[in-house]
């Protein structure tokens, strides 16, 4: 009886966010504050940050940092203002990072790893004013921006020369929806990154210390293949490197957003439970009372 008394709940989270007001967008969220994290020339990247209630910064708390998806070539921070506020509200700083972009700024992808990776380290130096511990700095991210996460923590060779090197842009945990894994002549991207592919693959550039990895991914993903992911999962596994895939049956590229039905509280339910496990969220997931 208990089991299908979950199972009812769950169904009625589900049935919630279906029917929620369709005008509501990320746009109807809100960031406690903009921070400058890097400035190239005239341009300047910022994080959108959003703080726990009755946040100090003489608080060490989690963290987590989410990069938009739009191929290298567009998007918004906005994109996971949801993700970023209902985190938020079960106790991290969340924060959601610009990053350049060759609509934006006319550049190519390996500046927006660059900035990925300038970001993380940017938290971590900074952690003391946040009020986050420099060691439980997460990252997370969907399409691009989920490779842009992945590259941070796998790839040696592309790096800002201006960063202080010697903090890590590895992050302690990923979190990644329908992520570009694979950057190879049979992988997306391949047709911009191919003089410098195999620096630039996070599939290619696994290693012993790649962060525990949740992945999401629909089976109807025209860009992401579903073998590419498993592949992934296998290596993690053969690393000894956690990486849980989750497989949405007949869902597209993007079927994690917000507003998109129900796959958003199903995502958003796996990733608290995968925190829970890690130690960087206690209790029980709070989806179904979050006011969005």
């Amino acid at each position: 009886m208990k089991h299908c008394s979950n199972r009812l709940h769950f169904l009625w989270v589900v049935l919630f966010f279906s029917m929620a007001n369709p005008t509501l967008s990320p746009a109807n969220f809100a960031a406690n504050e903009t921070i400058t994290y890097k400035t190239v020339g005239d341009v300047e990247l910022a994080l959108h940050v959003f703080y726990p209630p009755g946040h100090q910064s003489s608080d060490s708390r989690p963290a987590i940092v989410f990069f938009f998806g739009g191929g290298w070539t567009g998007g918004s921070p906005t994109q996971f203002y949801p993700h970023c506020a209902y985190f938020a509200s079960r106790g991290m700083v969340t924060m959601a990072a610009e990053y350049r972009t060759r609509n934006s700024h006319g550049t190519t992808p390996r500046e927006s790893v660059k900035d990925g990776k300038s970001a993380i380290r940017w938290i971590r130096q900074h952690a003391a004013r946040l009020g986050v511990d420099p060691g439980q700095v997460l990252a997370g991210g969907g399409s691009a921006g989920g490779h842009v996460a992945a590259a941070a923590a796998t790839l040696q060779k592309i790096t800002e020369p201006t960063d202080d090197l010697s903090i890590s842009s590895v992050a302690a945990a990923l979190v990644l929806f329908n992520p570009v894994f694979d950057n190879g002549p049979t992988g997306y991207g391949y047709d911009r990154v191919q003089a410098y592919w195999q620096d630039f693959s996070p599939m290619h550039n696994l290693h012993d210390q790649t962060p525990p990895t949740i992945v999401f991914l629909g089976t109807e993903d025209h860009l992401i293949p579903v073998a590419t992911a498993q592949q992934y999962q296998r290596m993690m596994q053969e690393l000894g490197r956690p990486c849980d895939l989750h497989l949405y049956e007949g869902q597209g590229h993007g079927f994690f957003n917000f507003g998109r039905g129900d796959s958003f509280p199903k995502t958003m339910l796996e990733t608290d439970r995968f925190l829970v496990r890690l130690g960087y969220l206690e209790g029980e997931p709070t989806v179904e009372n979050f006011e969005w």
